[in-house]
């Protein structure tokens, strides 16, 4: 059996003119949460759905779980949550994951166990309520992507590909995603999502593959990243938003090469042999009120940002995702 879930090799893919993905390859080992980061219109969904035979690459080769591009019977062992949900609205939730269950091959007295445990552990079913009663459409937004979640799970399957799946979520039912997640990988499952949103790719993922205008920017584990990215990253938090001598100091190129202000949290790089205590002399001189000040290891968001930048994140807002 292959080490490897997910096997990516040269894959391209065209559009008319718009070139969606070029040259693409990665390679995802089994037990693994793996994100793939990118600006909207990277290419993340279109990748997704060349992995999942939705659409077919023009060049490359695709392999999951050591089966090639294709082969049918593997999609039986994947779980998919589209970006665009998609729940039979006039159905109720216990008829509509029963439904698609049956689709993954499980007869109705399995499917209802097993929804019976993921509704409760989603917390959508309990002794004060048993939302499995009612129509999807009576469901909260959150609610509904819970139960298209637990469509996702229900098969149990080996390799599970999420498609932004914190969108438009609250706090909460968010986090009550990301638990699923971990577990998911503490149970030896292979999970690979798409997302825009670096924070979740930091807590979550153990690798990443950064993409933007359809080409791979960089992959790797995410302490490798980190690592690679050097150790001139300084977080700075002030006691209120930088301006006046204080930004101007922060925006001196002589000081720092990247910068990025997020309120009172200042996240930037220093420049080319200055020396951080030389940065901070120089707030310090001009009259910042710090909190703290503390040189780390780039965040995932900060990489980001300076591989993909500004004129990538714009360029990529609209076309195929």
């Amino acid at each position: 059996m292959t080490d490897l879930a997910i096997d990516v090799r040269g894959v391209s893919k065209s559009y008319d003119q718009h070139v969606a993905v070029r040259e693409l390859s990665l390679q995802v080992p089994r037990g693994m949460v793996y994100g793939l980061l990118g600006p909207n219109g990277a290419g993340k969904t279109t990748t997704i759905r060349m992995l999942l035979d939705i659409i077919a690459p023009d060049t490359g080769t695709i392999s999951l779980l050591g089966r090639p591009h294709g082969d049918r019977t593997v999609l039986d062992k994947v779980g998919y949550l589209p970006e665009e949900r998609g729940l039979y609205k006039k159905m109720k939730v216990r008829e509509v994951l029963r439904f698609l269950g049956a689709l993954k091959g499980l007869s109705q007295g399995d499917a209802d166990r097993r929804i019976d445990a993921w509704l409760e552990r989603l917390q959508l079913k309990s002794e004060a309520k048993d939302w499995s009663t009612a129509k999807v459409d009576e469901l909260s937004r959150g609610m509904q992507q819970k139960v298209q979640f637990t469509a996702t799970l229900l098969h149990d399957p080996e390799l599970v590909i999420l498609d932004e799946p914190f969108s438009g979520l609250d706090p909460i039912n968010a986090q009550a995603m990301k638990d699923t997640v971990v577990a998911l990988r503490e149970a030896g499952r292979t999970v690979i999502f798409s997302t825009h949103i670096m924070d979740n790719a930091e807590r979550l993922c153990d690798a990443v593959c950064i993409v933007s205008r359809g080409e791979k920017v960089l992959d790797g584990r995410v302490a490798d990243v980190k690592a690679a990215a050097g150790t001139r990253a300084v977080t700075v938090t002030f006691d209120t938003t930088p301006e006046g001598a204080v930004l101007a100091v922060l925006r001196d190129p002589a000081l720092v090469a990247q910068l990025d202000v997020q309120g009172r949290k200042v996240e930037l790089e220093t420049a080319p042999g200055a020396d951080a205590s030389r940065l901070l002399a120089a707030l310090v001189g001009a009259g910042a009120h710090l909190e703290s000040f503390s040189r780390v290891q780039p965040s995932l968001h900060r990489i980001f940002l300076e591989r993909v930048g500004a004129t990538g994140v714009e360029a990529g807002m609209t076309g195929h995702g």
